[in-house]
């Protein structure tokens, strides 16, 4: 039979069998804490009511044709461009700023 100080000695079974196991167990350990952060992500990205009916065609309020009548009967023809800020500008400063011309324009 088998002694037991042989295979103490063994180094397969010293070094080997702990290394298996550590590797085979950490592969299960990882695919359920992988798991619990998939879970958690679903329910923290749940859409909020109003996206939602955006989103969802049966629940949407408005539909494609009574938009498409809104949208005709705006007036395209005077409308103006207004230059957004740039990235490295103060959005708040360049707001004033425009709020200051369009006032002396009127």
């Amino acid at each position: 039979m088998f002694n037991i100080k042989a295979l103490q000695r063994n180094k397969t079974v010293k070094y080997g069998v702990p290394m298996l196991l550590l590797v085979v167990g950490g592969s299960f350990g990882l695919r359920e804490f992988t798991q619990i952060r998939y879970d958690s992500q679903k329910i923290k990205r749940r859409l909020d009511p109003s996206l939602e009916a955006k989103v969802n065609i049966e629940k949407q309020p408005v539909m494609l044709e009574e938009e498409y009548e809104r949208m005709r009967e705006m007036n395209l023809d005077e409308w103006k461009n207004i230059r957004g800020p740039r990235p490295w500008e103060d959005s708040r400063e360049y707001q004033e700023q425009q709020r200051s011309k369009q006032n002396k324009k009127d």
